[in-house]
């Protein structure tokens, strides 16, 4: 399976492991800006074994993380957040700059999952951002 299969391409060796990467990352930023705990570890891809179960969890991360957005005010944005890389050292950033990180964090995984998609005819099409947010007026 395609999902599961090694990728030399991919730093996270598969789909599996790159897109677990990926939500791994959101997860335990919105744990760390939203509830203020530092999760140790990441998600285990072997807990997503089918495409299905990954997309599940990230549909339930993603209204997790748009909840806690919609409840920001703008003097949110610039407090202090204290937290812990997962091998316990601590650090301190204004929440801006950790939800701009989470952004621009899966910016490389996404665009090597691409890569590989394309490579199995699978392409995800355009990745732009600004094509997502985009309405017509």
């Amino acid at each position: 399976m395609a999902f599961t299969t090694s990728h030399p391409e991919l730093y996270y060796g598969s789909l599996q492991g790159t897109l677990t990467h990926i939500l791994s990352a959101e997860w335990i930023w919105r744990k760390r800006c939203q509830e203020g705990i530092s999760p140790s570890v990441l998600l285990d891809p072997l807990a997503f074994p089918s495409i299905d179960d990954l997309d599940r969890r990230v549909n339930e991360e993603q209204g997790n993380m748009l909840a806690y957005l919609n409840g920001l005010i703008d003097a949110d944005l610039v407090k202090p957040v204290n937290y812990q890389s997962t091998k316990g050292q601590p650090y301190q950033n204004m929440l801006w700059h950790l939800l701009v990180h989470v952004v621009n964090h899966g910016t490389q995984p996404r665009c090597e999952a691409a890569m590989v998609l394309t490579q199995l005819n699978q392409s995800p099409g355009n990745l732009d951002m600004l094509i997502n947010f985009r309405r017509p007026s």
